[in-house]
């Protein structure tokens, strides 16, 4: 019988996390519909962006430094001709384009991204969890404080368009850790001249995992037995297995 704490469960849940809430407000929610004890989440989303969260179980808890390491693939939405202060459209704009601006052609956007391709310097935004002095850099932000911050070094394994109008392309990108697309949306429009934002997110793969194998937080909730959409100790791909895995759990 569950405890009013909740199941002893261990195993990763793909979520495909919808729009407006928090990653940690996804996975208390889909912590609850499978009634588990102990959850965490590899990799933050923001509350505008959706797609694949990973909310791991348990003993499952225990791959989460392997997948904040991993590989990440995104479909961006960028916004030509307005730069934010955060980069994305919840922030202030602090910046347009000249009022004949006309927008940005599929050959411009084209002639600007091998810049972005492969290992490259990105300096993090002012508004990340990133800290400073014991402070996340997004509260100087929202002060009005702008610090000095060192570029890290990142690679971008693919950009490619996959749609573009005058004011709007749709991007897709394959990146490593520690890459922040709204800065890369901010960069491509200062390179286009223009300026741009990120629009919308949407992350569609981390490390091994697809988001094509994800469930919605409704239709979780919606299950008779939700604990059934958890993906198993032993079934996790075969790199992330030894940390997590016992003989017992094979039997």
């Amino acid at each position: 019988m569950a405890s009013r704490r909740g199941q002893m469960l261990d195993g990763v849940l793909l979520l495909d996390k919808p729009e407006g809430l928090s990653s940690n407000h996804a996975l208390q929610r889909a912590k609850r519909a499978v009634d588990a004890r102990k959850a965490g989440h590899t990799g933050t989303l923001d509350p505008f962006a959706t797609g694949l969260l990973l909310c791991c179980f348990g003993r499952a808890t225990k791959i989460s430094a392997a997948m904040l390491e991993a590989d990440k693939m995104y479909v961006a939405t960028l916004a030509f001709g307005v730069e934010t202060d955060s980069g994305d459209l919840t922030g202030n704009i602090v910046s347009q384009a000249a009022d004949d601006f006309e927008g940005v052609t599929a050959s411009q956007l084209e002639a600007v991204l091998p810049s972005f391709r492969g290992e490259i310097e990105q300096i993090p935004p002012m508004y990340s969890a990133l800290k400073r002095d014991g402070k996340p850099l997004y509260e100087y932000a929202r002060q009005g404080i702008v610090l000095e911050r060192p570029p890290r070094s990142l690679t971008i394994y693919a950009l490619d368009i996959l749609s573009c109008s005058a004011h709007e392309a749709q991007i897709f990108v394959h990146c490593s850790k520690g890459t922040y697309i709204r800065t890369l949306a901010q960069d491509i429009g200062r390179s286009l001249g223009c300026g741009a934002h990120l629009k919308a997110l949407r992350r569609t793969r981390v490390g091994p995992f697809d988001l094509d194998d994800a469930v919605g937080l409704e239709a979780l909730q919606a299950m008779e037995a939700p604990q059934t959409a958890l993906i198993p100790l032993h079934k996790l791909p075969a790199t992330l297995q030894p940390a997590v895995i016992t003989q017992k759990d094979q039997i």
